[in-house]
Order: structure tokens, then sequence, then C-alpha cells
């Protein structure tokens, strides 16, 4: 007798996840142009999605860094420190893109009168302020408010006291982790699900109708994220690996950028970005700690964008920058771009801070951030794109780097 072929479901089984993802995502584009009143009711499969990634990322976090510490062998090598420079670098590099596009490119804003009931950080010593309240978080507090920060400090902390305890309860820690690693599994198995309803009911919802009278504004943002992803961030990997970068940058973008892209935020990308790095053969010590930490403070796309929209305030009010305030305002812009939350717009309120550099009101300065919520629709999703994949990219250059110099 014959075998039957398979079905349809079967092989879209043994179909790789980012395949997957692009069935999804090109099933939601089509249901959104044909049906566009079904769509918008995908969207609820699109929110349990994100749903899930958000509330798995807390407890995946905090038990498997404290896993990873609790179990760390004396004498294992970590690259921590040279993946920290990577992030810096990375963002810090990002505002000065920016810096650069918005002086070659000035932007023009229509800024009207009206004023958003949202309240932003009144400076630098505010955000900073509010990081180091993050790490002394109470723990049931950070979990529950997903304060990657805190969740951080305070997995290091219990990992590095159960380090002394006995062996079974480390091992009861390690099988812990594992299981949580398998519900995360799961959860990122229905992403192309997810992907589908959350495409659907945007375009169905939303469209791109409003973001045309902000074109201009748009290819400076998104000008400057592609051109990090494919120049400067190639250019810091071959800088680490000395070869070429490509296959690893176009990997991490495909598999984690994609993600990112549509769950518009990098918390909840967390889970994906853990997998890809168990999947690059990279040291779980490490990765287990560097991801979640590139969640909170790698954001080169928010540098970009809290120095786009600014400078864009500043070419509209005729407010002349020298080079001097351009490095700064590229300082500060990194060191905002740190304390942007992992949640989608969350860079967005950190823009007063940067145009409180050129004394412009908060008043007007709200007023951007509110042309920030018109074209967020892509803005927001090509930034997390860009700030999730990158702490994929910088993990393995870094750990990948170090092994070829030992």
């Amino acid at each position: 007798m014959t075998a039957s072929s398979p079905s349809l479901l079967q092989r879209l089984k043994r179909t790789s996840l980012v395949t997957q993802i692009i069935i999804g995502l090109i099933a939601g584009i089509a249901l959104a142009l044909l049906a566009p009143e079904v769509a918008k009711a995908t969207g609820f499969i699109g929110k349990m999605f994100v749903s899930a990634l958000k509330a798995v990322a807390p407890i995946l976090v905090f038990v498997l860094v404290m896993a990873s510490i609790a179990n760390h062998k004396h004498g294992q090598e970590t690259h921590i420190r040279p993946i920290l420079f990577l992030y810096l670098l990375g963002t810090f590099g990002a505002a000065v893109v920016a810096v650069v596009a918005s002086m070659m490119f000035p932007s023009n804003l229509v800024l009207s009168t009206d004023n958003l009931a949202v309240t932003a950080p009144g400076g630098i010593g505010e955000v900073l302020q509010s990081l180091l309240l993050s790490v002394v978080d109470n723990p049931v507090s950070a979990l529950m408010n997903a304060n990657f920060i805190g969740i951080l400090a305070w997995a290091i902390g219990m990992g590095i006291a159960i380090r002394h305890a006995g062996d079974t309860t480390r091992e009861v820690l390690g099988d812990l982790s594992n299981g949580v690693t398998v519900i995360v599994r799961l959860v990122i198995s229905f992403a192309p699900l997810g992907i589908f309803g959350l495409v659907a009911s945007t375009l169905a919802t939303s469209g791109f109708g409003a973001l045309i009278g902000y074109a201009h504004l748009l290819a400076v943002l998104l000008g400057c994220m592609v051109f990090v992803a494919l120049v400067m961030n190639p250019l810091i990997v071959f800088w680490k690996l000395r070869r070429n970068p490509f296959p690893l940058v176009l990997m991490c973008l495909r598999e984690s950028g994609i993600t990112a892209f549509f769950t518009r935020s990098s918390a909840a990308n967390i889970p994906v970005n853990l997998e890809l790095s168990k999947r690059l053969g990279l040291h779980e010590d490490t990765y287990s700690v560097s991801i979640p930490l590139g969640a909170t403070i790698n954001m080169a796309g928010a540098a970009i964008t809290i120095t786009v929209l600014a400078l864009a305030a500043v070419h509209t009010l005729g407010i002349a920058v020298d080079i001097p305030t351009a490095i700064l305002l590229s300082l500060v812009a990194a060191i905002c771009a740190c304390g942007a939350s992992g949640v989608a717009g969350g860079s967005l309120l950190l823009i007063p801070l940067a145009c409180s550099l050129f004394g412009i009101p908060s008043e007007i300065a709200m007023q951007v951030v509110a042309v920030g919520f018109i074209i967020g629709v892509l803005q927001d999703s090509a930034e997390t794109a860009l700030n999730s994949s990158t702490d994929v990219l910088f993990t393995a250059a870094a750990c990948l780097g170090e092994e070829r110099t030992a």
C-alpha cells in the first residue's frame, strides 16, 4: 500500500517557524484587504499572543537568570562586559546617525495647540533616579509590573545566594528553568497565528492613510533604522568577528526582528530572543542575562526616534544647532533610550528631555509626542524590531568574538 500524502496541516508543522510567520503575515494582509470587518475581529487573537508573551517573559527571566547564576561553575567564562560595550556603542552610534540624517534631510512638523494628557520625565536625573528605584523594587511588584531591571537585580541576588546551597536545591532550580522554557516554546509556536491576527486587525483598523502627511518624517526615521540595521551594525559585528557579518545580521533580523515588529514590545520578544540564542549555540550563562538586559538598555531604535523627532521640532521652530550641541543631543538620546520602557511607545515620552536641550517648552514638546503616536503604526514597529534583533546580534557577536580571540 502506498503511504498517504501528508495533509496541509502536517506540511505546515514541518516548515520552519519563520516560514509559518511569513504565511501568517500574507494571510493577515489578504484578510484585511478582502474582509476588513472580519479582520478587525482577529485582533483578539493577536492580543492573546502578545499577552501570553508578556505574561511568560517576567517569570522566565527571573527563573532563567537565577538558575544560570546558581549553577554557574567557578572558572566558566561569560562575556557580559563586551556585550554591554556593544550595547552602548550601538545606541550612541544610532543617535549620531539620526543627527546626521536629520541635518541632511530636515523635517517640518505641523504643531497644533492640542495637548496630550501624559506625563513625561522632567530631566535626565529623573530618568536615572527612576532606573535606580527600579533596581530596589519589591520582587513581587517587579514580576507583576514586568519591571525587568528589578527582576534582574533580584534574580542575580538570589542566584548568587543559591550558589552556596546544596546540589539538590540547585538541581530543582535547574528543572524549574527547563519547565518554564517548555512553556515558552509552546507560546512561541503560536507566533504565526498571533502575527496573523495582529497584521489583519491593524491594517483593517488603522490603514496607512494617516501616515501620508508625515511621509518625509517617516522616511527619515525608517531610513536611519535601516542604515543602522544593514550598515552600522554589520560594521560593528565585522570589527568584532573579522568575518562576513551579514549571515548573522540577516538571521537576527529575520528570526527576531519580524516577531518584534508585530508585537511592538522588546519585553514581549525576550522569550523569542532567548530561544534564538539557544539555537545559535551561545553560552546560556551569558545570554540569559544579556538578552533581558538588552531589552532595557540596548535601544538604538529609541535613540533614533528621540533624536529625529526632537530635531524635527528644532527645525520647525527655526532653532540653530551647532556640532557640539548635536553631539550632546546624541549623548542625551543614548541615555534617554536606556531609560525607555520595553513596551510599545515607550520612547516617545522621553522626547521632551531632548527638546529641553534647545529650550523648547513642554507644551510644544508634547505635541511632538502626539506626532509620534500618529506615525507609531510603523515607527514603533520598526524601532522595536531594530532594538530586539540587535540584542541577539550583539550577544552573539560578543560571544563568538571572545571565542575567536581565546
